[in-house]
C-alpha cells in the first residue's frame, strides 16, 4: 500500500494594532468562533494554527473562553499553534534583535497561556530574504511557511513542491515548506470536490508528497459573501466530510508530524520575495498596470503558464518609496528601537532591575508599533486607514514617553526643551527635531523646511501622520465602474465593489507628500477648491527647497530658524521661518518674514497646516473661534475672512487645536481623502483636515511683512477623563 499523501492545513489570524473593537468582534462572530464550532466535530483532523499576538492579545481581554477551547486542542493534539514575531511584522524592515525578541516572547508567552510547544511560525505575509534564516534558528524556530511562489522563482517546479526543503544561513538550518497558491484559490471558493481531485492527482503522481495550505483564517467568514458560503450554506462541513471519507489515501495533519514522519526533498536557497499578488502591489502604479496588460495579453494567447513562474513584480521594502509616509514612520520606528537598545545596554551594566521593569514596557509599546498592516497596500486599506497609522504612531510615541520617564523626564516631570539635528528620517540629509515633555516636531530644512511629524506626547497622537492622494493601479477599475454583475463568492482579488457612489469624480493627486508649513505664492485670484485639488499654480520656488538653517539654544527657549532667498514670478523674494518651543511648552510658534517684496504689487501667500487624526464627519469634530461654539463639522470646507483665531476639537480624543495670529488673517480650511481599495470594495477615506492661512500682502517701506502663527494642543480634557478613570478604578 502507498504512503498516503499528507495535507497541512494552516489558518493565519489576524487582526491589526489599532483596529476598531467592533470590526474585530465582527471577525470573531463571524470567522473566529464558527469555525471552531464547527472543527470540534471533527476529531480526525489535526490543524496548524497561528493567530498574531495583536488578535490574541484582543481575545485574552475580551473573548478568553475562546482561548480555553484553543487550550484543550492544544492538549488532545487536535491543534499544533504556531508562532512567529508577537505583533506580526515585516521580518525585513525591523533590526534582528527585535526579531528574535519579538518571535522568542510570543513563543513565551504562547506556552504560557496555551500549552503549546511552538516550533514552527507564520512569516508575515511571507516576506523572505535568506538573511532572516538565522535570526529565526536563534529565535528557537524549527520550520516556517512560504509561497510556492518562493520556490518557483528560484527555479523549482511544481511537481518539486510537494514536500518540504531545508535552507542555511550562516551554517544554521531551517527547514521551509511551500504553501500551494492552486489551493489558496480553491480553499474556500470552489466546491470541495475540486480540492480533492487536485489532492488526488498528486498522490497518484507523489505517493507520500506532503501539501501544505496557509492562508488567512478570515477567508472562511469574513471576507465579502464567505459567511453564509462557509457556515450557512455548509461548504466547511462538506470540505472536512470529504477529506474523512478520503482519508484511506488523504492523512491530514499538522507541519510538525509532517517535518517528523517525512525527509526533507533537499536543501535550496531561497530568493527575496512575498506571495505573488504582494510582489505586484509593491510596483509602481504606472508598472503594475503594464503588469497586469501583458499578464492577460499572454494568457488570452496561451502562453502565460509557461513563464509565470518566472515572472514576478517589485521588492517589499520600496512600499517605504512608493508611500514615504511610510519611510517616515520606519525611520521612527528605527530611531526608537535604537534608543532603547542604547538603554537596555546601560542598565544591564547597572543590573539595574527596576528601570528595566520600564524597559520592558517599553519593548512591548515598540514591537506593538512595529505591527506591519499599515507600511504598506494591496487589496486591503493598509496605509490608507488613519487609525492603523495612528495606533503605530500611537505606541512608538508611548515607548518614547517611557524611555524619558526612566531619565526622569516624563510628560508629567519637570518641564524641558531640546533642539538637536540628525537624520532622522533616513534620507542622508538633517532633519530637525525640537522637542519638550508635550510636544515633538520633526522638520527637513533640505525640503521645504516642512513640519513632517507633530507628536502631542500627553496623548501619544500625532498630528501630522498624514497621506497624500496619489495613483494607485486600481484607480482605472474605479474609472470603469462598480461590477454590480453579482454571481458566486469571489476571492477579494477579483471583487469590483463602490461603497460609495460617484467615486471617479473623486479622484485627486497630490505632487508631493502632504506637510505642514509648506510655503506656497499663488495668483491674486485663485480660489480655495483649485487649491485644495492641488491645481493652483505655484508662482514661487520655495516648495520643496532647501532652506539655510540657523539653531538657537536657550535653556527655557529653543529655536529652530529657516532662510531661502527664491523667487516669486522672477522677483527674488527672502523668507524666513522660526519655528519655536519652550521648555514644557504645547505651543508650536511658527513667525515668517518676508524681504525684498516688490514695491509695484502684492503677493499672495499662504503656509499650509495639515492636521490628521482628526476625522471629518461627526458632530463632536468641529471649528470655533475660541469660544467652544461650533461654526461647523471639519469636513465642510470653509472660506474665513480676516480672523486671527481658529481652533479644531476632536471630542473623542479630548483634544482642541488651536491656530492664533497676530494679524487678521483669511483661512481656507478642506478635508483631504482618498480613493482607496479595501477588502469590502472602493471607498473614500478621510485622511487629514487642511488649515490654510493665506495673505494678500504688501511690503512696506523697507519691502518687509511678518506674522507670527502660534498652534496650540490643548488636551486638557482628555487628561481630566484619565484622571477620572483612575479615580473609579481606584474606587473599585
Amino acid at each position: 500500500m502507498s504512503q498516503p499523501l499528507r495535507l497541512v492545513l494552516v489558518l493565519h489570524n489576524h487582526q491589526p494594532i489599532g483596529n476598531f473593537d467592533g470590526v474585530i468582534e465582527q471577525a470573531y462572530q463571524d470567522s473566529y468562533l464558527p469555525f471552531l464550532d464547527v472543527f470540534e466535530d471533527y476529531r480526525g483532523l489535526p490543524i496548524g494554527l497561528h493567530t498574531s499576538g495583536s488578535l490574541i492579545e484582543w481575545l485574552e481581554q475580551h473573548r478568553p473562553e475562546y482561548l480555553h477551547r484553543l487550550a484543550r486542542l492544544v492538549a488532545e493534539g487536535r491543534i499544533e499553534i504556531l508562532g512567529g514575531p508577537f505583533y506580526e511584522p515585516i521580518l525585513t524592515m525591523i533590526p534582528s534583535r527585535d526579531r528574535v525578541g519579538q518571535i522568542r516572547a510570543y513563543s513565551q508567552w504562547l506556552t504560557e497561556r496555551l500549552g503549546a510547544r511552538v516550533r514552527g511560525m507564520w512569516m508575515p505575509e511571507r516576506v523572505w530574504e535568506q538573511s532572516l534564516t538565522r535570526d529565526l534558528v536563534e529565535a528557537g524556530m524549527e520550520y516556517t511557511i512560504l509561497d510556492d511562489f518562493h520556490f518557483k522563482n528560484a527555479g523549482w517546479t511544481e511537481h518539486q513542491l510537494h514536500g518540504y526543503y531545508l535552507t542555511e544561513e550562516d551554517t544554521r538550518l531551517l527547514s521551509v515548506f511551500p504553501g500551494s497558491e492552486k489551493l489558496r484559490y480553491t480553499i474556500p471558493f470552489a466546491e470541495p470536490h475540486e480540492t480533492i481531485d487536485y489532492l488526488r492527482q498528486v498522490h497518484e503522481r507523489q505517493p507520500g508528497a506532503i501539501v501544505l495550505f496557509g492562508d488567512d483564517g478570515e477567508k472562511l467568514g469574513t471576507w465579502p459573501d464567505t459567511k453564509d458560503h462557509v457556515y450557512k450554506h455548509g461548504w466547511l462541513r462538506r470540505f472536512f466530510d470529504a477529506l474523512q471519507e478520503n482519508s484511506d489515501w488523504l492523512k491530514v495533519t499538522t507541519p510538525a508530524e509532517a517535518l517528523d514522519s517525512i525527509g526533507p526533498l533537499g536543501k535550496l536557497y531561497i530568493p527575496e520575495c512575498s506571495y505573488r499578488e504582494m510582489t505586484e502591489w509593491a510596483l509602481p502604479a504606472a508598472q503594475q498596470n503594464c503588469y497586469h496588460d501583458v499578464a492577460h495579453e499572454l494568457q488570452d494567447a496561451g502562453k502565460w503558464e509557461g513563464i509565470s513562474e518566472f515572472a514576478r513584480g517589485g521588492f517589499w521594502r520600496n512600499f517605504k518609496v512608493r508611500y514615504p509616509e511610510t519611510s517616515d514612520m520606519y525611520a521612527r520606528m528605527q530611531m526608537i528601537s535604537r534608543r532603547l537598545a542604547e538603554v537596555q545596554a546601560d542598565a544591564c551594566r547597572r543590573d539595574d532591575a527596576e528601570p528595566c521593569r520600564t524597559l520592558d514596557a517599553a519593548r512591548t509599546e515598540l514591537y506593538r508599533g512595529q505591527c506591519n498592516c499599515s507600511y504598506w497596500h494591496g487589496a486591503f486599506g493598509g496605509v490608507y486607514l488613519p487609525h492603523l497609522r495612528h495606533a503605530v504612531y500611537n505606541h512608538l510615541i508611548a515607548a518614547e514617553n517611557l524611555l524619558d520617564q526612566r531619565e526622569g523626564r516624563g510628560v508629567d516631570g519637570a518641564d524641558w526643551v531640546e533642539l538637536d539635528t540628525a537624520d532622522y528620517n533616513l534620507d542622508a540629509r538633517q532633519e530637525v527635531r525640537l522637542a519638550s515633555n508635550r510636544l515633538v516636531a520633526l522638520l527637513t530644512p533640505s525640503d521645504g523646511a516642512e513640519l513632517y511629524e507633530l507628536d502631542v506626547r500627553s496623548i501619544c497622537l500625532n498630528v501630522a501622520a498624514t497621506l497624500a492622494r496619489r495613483e494607485e493601479a486600481y484607480h482605472r477599475k474605479v474609472l470603469a465602474g462598480p461590477d454590480q454583475t453579482g454571481g458566486d463568492v469571489a476571492s477579494i482579488h477579483d471583487r469590483v465593489v463602490f461603497k460609495q457612489e460617484g467615486l471617479d469624480e473623486m479622484l485627486q493627486y497630490d505632487d508631493r507628500p502632504r506637510r505642514s508649513l509648506t510655503d506656497h505664492f499663488y495668483d491674486l485670484d485663485v480660489s480655495r477648491d483649485a487649491v485644495s485639488r492641488s491645481e493652483a499654480r505655484e508662482a514661487g520656488d520655495f516648495v520643496g527647497a532647501t532652506y539655510e538653517t540657523k539653531l538657537r539654544r536657550k535653556p527655557e527657549r529653543m529655536q529652530a530658524l529657516f532662510t531661502r532667498e527664491g523667487h516669486v514670478d522672477g522677483c527674488p523674494v527672502r523668507l524666513t521661518k522660526g519655528v519655536t518651543l519652550d521648555a514644557g511648552g504645547a505651543t508650536l510658534e511658527i513667525a515668517y518674514l518676508l524681504e525684498d517684496l516688490p514695491t509695484d504689487r502684492p503677493l499672495h501667500f499662504s503656509t499650509v497646516i495639515d492636521l490628521a487624526g482628526l476625522p471629518a464627519g461627526a458632530d463632536d469634530r468641529f471649528f470655533h473661534f475660541g469660544n467652544g461654539e461650533s461654526i461647523g463639522q471639519l469636513g465642510v470646507p470653509q472660506d474665513f475672512k480676516d480672523i486671527e483665531e481658529l481652533h479644531l476639537v476632536d471630542g473623542w480624543l479630548g483634544l482642541d487645536m488651536g491656530l492664533t495670529s497676530d494679524r487678521p488673517t483669511s483661512i481656507w480650511t478642506y478635508p483631504i481623502s482618498t480613493v482607496s481599495q479595501s477588502e469590502g470594495g472602493f471607498e473614500l477615506v478621510n485622511q487629514s483636515i487642511v488649515v490654510q492661512p493665506h495673505w494678500i500682502l504688501q511690503g512696506d517701506d523697507q519691502g518687509r511683512w511678518s506674522v507670527t502663527l502660534r498652534l496650540t494642543a490643548d488636551t486638557s480634557a482628555a487628561e481630566g477623563r484619565a484622571v477620572e478613570h483612575a479615580t473609579e478604578m481606584a474606587s473599585v
